[in-house]
């Protein structure tokens, strides 16, 4: 199936073990950019699927209107990003699925260079393309996702001019949720998001399982795309911010860590929640971050009971995960 929008030519090549899925919520015109550049892709996907997360604006009438050829998923009522990100997985039953937020604008051999990497890799279950910023297209949004043992990741090279210093391809630990290609047999044996997150972390957690089942992510610099970031959620550091990215890694620990990687890096865990104390401190959100830290430990029993199966399914040695936990570091 063409991406191309009515009235205009036929892609170059056209990819149908390719699914492009696209989560959005009141997001009209982020999703018009995000689908235009994808009628530009030098390689186009067999398939196109929004999901509508219960959008108040009118969104869906807009789509139906203009892009007959993509296919739209409406949810009944708000589900949250993780929701909404699975509800994308699942409706794409293809080989390749690939997963974008709705504020991104993907350079045209985004897609093709995505797809090339996961064909020279057979290794790899997910690749991820270099994030700038949408309108400093110099400054870097993100080259991958880097493990960060006081729990969590980080977005390799964020905030940073790009000047090549992240134009290797390599191994990195993930791909960011709203930026990446999966191999539709790693979504099925990982398994979906945790839709308990609700939103933020819930990438990083499939990534954590995936690396743990001995599931490989890479880092595909020639794939570039433009990010608006946090244009759906939200910017600046707001209540809801806070909450999940305080509350969230408690159980992504819990669930992921290996015992004995617990037992090692507890002083660097010790000193990110501290940090996280002294942040909510210094922004005043001490009710905020409290009412995280009661909701965490609420979520402990059910965090622990999906932990058996996490650590089950783990298939590679505490002296690999260290390796994964360097992988993209520049300087290691």
């Amino acid at each position: 199936m063409s991406a191309t929008a009515e009235g205009e030519g036929p892609p170059v090549a056209t990819e149908p073990r390719l699914t492009v899925t696209i989560p959005t919520y009141n997001g009209r015109a982020l999703v018009e950019t995000m689908l235009r550049s994808l009628a530009a892709q030098t390689l186009a996907p067999g398939r196109i699927v929004v999901v509508d997360d219960a959008s108040e604006d009118d969104t869906v009438a807009h789509l139906q209107a203009h892009w007959p050829q993509v296919e739209v998923s409406v949810l009944e009522r708000r589900s949250g990003v993780s929701a909404a990100l699975n509800a994308c997985l699942a409706a794409a039953e293809t080989e390749l699925v690939a997963l974008f937020n709705n504020d991104m604008e993907l350079a045209p051999e985004c897609l093709a260079e995505l797809v090339a990497a996961l064909e020279r890799h057979p290794e790899a279950a997910s690749a991820t393309p270099k994030m700038l910023d949408f309108g400093e297209r110099d400054v870097l949004d993100g080259a991958g996702d880097l493990l960060v043992w006081r729990g969590g990741a980080t977005r390799r090279g964020h905030g940073e001019r790009d000047r090549g210093q992240y134009d290797v391809a390599e191994e990195v630990f993930g791909a960011c949720g709203g930026s990446a290609l999966y191999r539709r047999s790693a979504l099925d044996l990982v398994g979906p998001l945790d839709e308990a997150y609700f939103a933020y972390y819930e990438d990083v957690d499939w990534a954590f399982r995936a690396q743990l089942a001995g599931l490989r992510c890479r880092y595909v610099p020639s794939a570039v795309l433009y990010h608006r970031g946090s244009a759906t959620l939200g910017r600046g550091f707001s209540d809801f911010n806070g909450y999940h990215l305080w509350r969230n890694p408690i159980w992504l620990v819990v669930k992921c860590y290996p015992a004995r990687s617990l037992v090692r890096h507890a002083p660097a865990l010790a000193r990110g929640q501290l940090g996280n104390l002294y942040a909510a401190a210094r922004a005043r959100k001490l009710r905020v971050w409290g009412r995280a830290m009661r909701d965490g430990v609420r979520g402990l029993p059910a965090a622990l009971g999906r932990r058996r199966s996490v650590q089950r399914r783990r298939t590679i040695s505490l002296a690999e995960l260290e390796a994964v936990a360097r992988a993209g570091r520049r300087g290691r």
